[in-house]
């Protein structure tokens, strides 16, 4: 009995865990048989590891072959099994040196030629062996690159199975081949659109910036032609340029769907904007077999905007509704359960009503005020309630499109306001330094309401005043202590005054001081 094991990574959402390959060859008739929870895909990687071994010249042998996955109460998915699986089983016949396949984690599905394709998710996995106290990684030539933005880890690239049996001390001569291309990275070049761009609209422009800041979400009402979507394509452009620890998770989710990565870290803040078509899977995620993420986790430490949010299905709105609180979203199927980041800015942006006149005063509405009212209750309260800043957008005339473009006024440049926005943030950090917060949106209540952190009575007293009338409920209290906090980091102040307060509290709800 001969037996010799190697290791690979199973991906649940975008935590990884180290899987033991076990390959045992005994006396028997010829089988190769495979346990530990192979999904059908990795079910398959039996006649794949079969004939890639035989074009690698590497024949598995011909005894009764036996791999085991464990731990076997794990469900495993995916063909980035089959080079663990394939040096296992050449170690296990004493054709690759056993001590070596054994310190190593192997990443990679294998083609019938014995080529090694790329895999999604080698990010994360590569994460994963470093944190479990491995420092030698294989992986395809083509998620080389990737790989190799992990730190504290050997990458070694292999093009094929017998390029990596060699690479582990294997007595084959090298043979040339031709590595299989990954799929090209999906990273667009152009610039993000500049609020240079935006005429007029100057309070919108103002509640973006504040947006930016602190990290807060934004609902937008007005008719079409107003400049919603425009605006709200421009809200990256205010926000700076991911941490260390946010390039890596953005990374990593970008790795996972399959997107590509290329040579470097993702800088720039993710933007998601799906059709007002999309199921609720599709925003969430899901899926029958593997667990795939959806835009929410795409947009992590991004943005989401929602055009035409009140088309969307109510049931799909409402889906938003804990991933916004917890910044996170668990996905529950038969197969298993996986979490994923959803820490998103949300934007949305909607029209009045049906036929998107209502408000404007050169064009006459049809509809009536129920149809407006169901309209935009498609939108509902406790989602709504969950957004700190409700923007009323109405369409521009002459005199402001001229006020913009007027050559003695200087516009509103995205770099410069993203300058005031990294002052503002800069200020937040400092303030909540070692709480584990650095965005105000993300503060607990409880925490500025209690301690040094408490607003002066005559400060807050235009807040406690609409709680008390039933016009903001405890949440939206916070949220608009919170967005006041950011008025006063925007203004260099070191805690909020009645007017900020009052401010927040129009931008939230309308209501002035």
């Amino acid at each position: 009995m001969a037996l010799a094991r190697a290791f690979a990574v199973a991906l649940t959402g975008v935590r990884g865990d180290i899987v033991e390959v076990e390959a045992d060859i005994s006396a028997g008739l010829p089988a190769f048989v495979l346990i530990g929870l192979p999904d059908a895909a990795l079910g398959e990687s039996r006649k794949r590891v079969s004939a890639a071994a035989v074009n690698a010249g590497s024949p598995l042998t011909q005894r009764k072959l036996t791999v085991n996955l464990s731990p076997a109460s794990l469900r495993k998915q995916g063909s980035g099994f089959d080079l663990a699986i394939a040096i296992a089983a050449l170690a296990a016949a004493g054709d690759v040196p056993a001590a070596s396949a054994a310190r190593a984690v192997h990443l990679g599905e294998l083609g019938l030629d014995g080529r090694l394709r790329p895999v999604p998710g080698v990010l994360p996995a590569v994460l994963a062996a470093r944190d479990a106290g491995f420092g030698r990684v294989l992986v395809p030539t083509a998620n080389a690159a990737e790989a190799q933005l992990v730190d504290g880890v050997e990458v070694v690239a292999v093009t094929g199975l017998r390029a990596a049996a060699i690479a582990h001390g294997a007595d084959l001569d090298p043979i040339d081949v031709d590595p299989v291309d990954g799929p090209a990275v999906e990273v667009s070049q152009t610039s993000e659109p500049d609020l240079a761009d935006v005429a007029g609209n100057d309070e919108a422009v103002d509640a973006l910036v504040a947006a930016a800041a602190g990290g807060h979400h934004v609902a937008m009402v007005g008719p079409p032609g107003a400049g919603k979507t425009m605006l709200a394509r421009r809200l990256p452009s205010l926000l700076p340029d991911l941490t260390g620890e946010e390039a890596l998770e953005s990374t990593s989710i970008r790795s996972l769907v399959g997107l590509g990565v290329g040579g470097g870290l993702v800088r720039r803040r993710p933007f998601e904007a799906p059709h007002h078509t999309a199921s609720a899977v599709s925003l969430i995620g899901g899926g029958s077999g593997r667990i795939v993420p959806g835009a929410i986790v795409r947009a992590t430490n991004g943005v989401l905007f929602l055009d035409e949010a009140a088309e969307f299905p109510p049931s799909v709105l409402d889906a938003l509704r804990q991933p916004l609180e917890s910044g996170a979203v668990s996905i529950h199927r038969a197969s298993g359960a996986a979490t994923f980041p959803a820490r998103f800015q949300l934007v949305l942006a909607s029209n009045p009503c049906p036929c998107g006149r209502y408000g404007s005063v050169d064009e006459e509405c049809t509809c009536t005020p129920i149809a407006r009212r169901r309209y935009l209750a498609r939108m509902s309260g406790p989602l709504l309630d969950r957004v700190d800043i409700h923007l009323t957008v109405r369409r521009l005339g002459l005199a402001a499109l001229r006020a913009g473009s007027d050559g003695d006024r200087s516009p509103r440049t995205s770099a410069a306001l993203r300058e005031r926005v990294e002052v503002a943030r800069a200020a937040a950090v400092a303030r909540l330094a070692g709480t584990g917060w650095r965005r105000n949106a993300d503060v607990a209540g409880t925490w500025l309401r209690s301690g040094a952190r408490r607003v002066g009575a005559a400060a807050i007293g235009p807040l406690d005043r609409a709680l008390e009338r039933g016009s903001i409920t405890m949440r939206g209290y916070d949220r608009a202590l919170r967005l006041g906090w950011t008025l006063a980091d925007l203004d260099g102040e070191a805690a909020p005054t009645a007017e900020h307060i009052g401010r927040a509290l129009f931008l939230r709800r309308g209501i002035g001081a």
